[in-house]
């Protein structure tokens, strides 16, 4: 009986195993091996998926993707698709497709959500044979997260590039406060001891707030229809990245605030996602 109990524990294992990593291939010699919630944390929210390169040699760059859903909602599962025609397009590079922990009445988004970001950067550089240079992709509260992070917090400049994808980046254009969540951003967005006295909350957690002249080079893409995050939050931003000299380009889609992920919208978004960090790796001092 015993030996039947440690057998069958040994094919639940290896069952488990195999559920948690698979190849997909995508032709053309592509093909990445797919490991699944991944956790990075404690918490049963910090969890990842890593998707790594089996045949090509690796580049230095990681994509972290970071989803949207109003601070307090949404997966790393409505990217996966996104994610992998991404991977088509960057054969050679790793990708992170995380969850975060979400906002509620009893929990902030913020410091929590930037927090995860750096939680997720530390397991990376902790497990890579290589010293990573990170890109963030996020779409609305993703991008809000990913810019914040990226405009806050990059002391060792190993962020290669922002890419924001229909992101709130100034909470207080008069055009976002149209938001049908707005009450909630302003009650449970920011936990207010970690905010400055000489701050507001909505400026705390507006990226453009913290836009120098050492931010990352940022890719944004905006919404012509979009009625969450309204087209004047491109100009917004554009605005400070101008004036701070941050290497920068900036695109209107004809479309709203979600239909971005759907052809041919996000094949012209990949184009330029690729296009962009071609430019950077062309001019190494950006």
């Amino acid at each position: 009986m015993k030996n039947c109990l440690v057998i069958f524990g040994i094919v639940f294992i290896v069952l488990c195993n195999s559920c948690q990593q698979k190849t997909v291939n995508f032709g053309n010699d592509v093909s990445f091996t797919i490991e699944k919630n991944i956790p990075y944390g404690k918490d049963s929210q910090q969890k990842m998926d890593i998707y790594s390169p089996e045949k090509h040699k690796k580049e230095k760059d990681v994509f972290i993707i970071i989803h949207g859903g109003g601070w307090r909602g949404g997966s790393k599962s409505e990217l996966t698709a996104f994610t992998h025609k991404l991977m088509e397009k960057f054969p050679r590079t790793l990708f992170v497709n995380a969850n975060y922990r979400l906002a509620s009445s009893t929990h902030f988004a913020l410091p929590n959500q930037t927090d995860d970001i750096r939680s997720i950067m530390q397991y990376l550089d902790k497990t890579l044979p290589f010293k990573p240079r990170y890109i963030f992709l996020g779409n609305s509260a993703g991008a809000n997260v990913s810019m914040l992070y990226g405009y806050q917090s990059d002391r060792n400049k190993n962020i290669k590039a922002v890419v924001n994808i229909v992101g709130p980046a100034d909470l207080n254009d008069s055009g976002f406060k149209n938001y049908d969540d707005y009450s909630f951003l302003e009650k449970h967005l920011i936990d207010s001891t970690i905010v400055p006295k000489n701050i507001s909350l909505m400026d705390f957690g507006s990226p453009v707030h913290w836009v120098s002249k050492t931010s990352p080079p940022t890719l944004s893409f905006y919404g012509a229809y979009d009625d969450v995050v309204p087209l004047s939050q491109m100009k917004i931003l554009d605005s400070a990245l101008e004036q701070n000299k941050v290497y920068h380009e900036s695109y209107e889609f004809n479309g709203n605030h979600i239909n971005w992920i759907n052809e041919p919208t996000s094949d012209f978004l990949i184009q330029k996602i690729h296009r962009f960090l071609m430019n950077i790796d062309k001019n190494k001092t950006l």
